[in-house]
């Protein structure tokens, strides 16, 4: 089994505390079967929540797929969600423009090889603590108004990568 850690990039306007919102939050991946090296078009989704019992009564997985090229049962057996205060927080103000590790994947003959944000991050204002619940990165950019601060907050130029750990 290997591990591997999704890391985060981004630079902040004005907002701290930006997080997947949930344990039913879905990651967007796309992985590639570790026999023979297929990577499927369609993008799958692995939440914490699910459970998947393995073939041969071998535990359980978060997500199982079977490769439709060489027809292996591969899985991620576990999400592991780096937690502060029971939020999934992953990125500070402080954190700005630099990588953070926001989630590790335990696979089974499994490689993430990208991944795609979309809706249900959520985020706070920096100096008012303003709550932004309703954050999609499918665009890799996000603004909206701190009313509060009477400032406009933003996440911009969000990257990633994946990295073995």
């Amino acid at each position: 089994m290997v591990k591997f850690g999704l890391q985060f990039k981004a630079t902040l306007e004005n907002v701290t505390n930006v997080r997947a919102l949930g344990e039913d939050f879905r990651w967007f991946l796309k992985l590639k079967c570790g026999n023979c090296g297929e990577i499927p078009d369609k993008w799958q989704y692995v939440t914490l929540v699910e459970n998947v019992p393995l073939k041969g009564g071998r535990g359980h997985a978060s997500m199982v797929q079977k490769c439709k090229l060489c027809a292996r049962e591969n899985s991620i057996v576990r999400l592991l969600m780096f937690t502060q205060l029971l939020l999934f927080v992953w990125m500070k103000a402080e954190d700005n423009e630099t990588f953070k590790t926001m989630v590790q994947f335990e696979c089974r003959g499994l490689e993430p090889v990208d991944f795609q944000p979309q809706a249900g991050f959520a985020a706070e204002g920096a100096e008012t603590g303003t709550p932004f619940l309703e954050v999609n990165l499918l665009e890799k950019d996000w603004t909206d108004y701190d009313e509060k601060a009477k400032e406009s907050v933003g996440i911009y130029e969000v990257t990633h990568r994946f990295i073995k750990c």
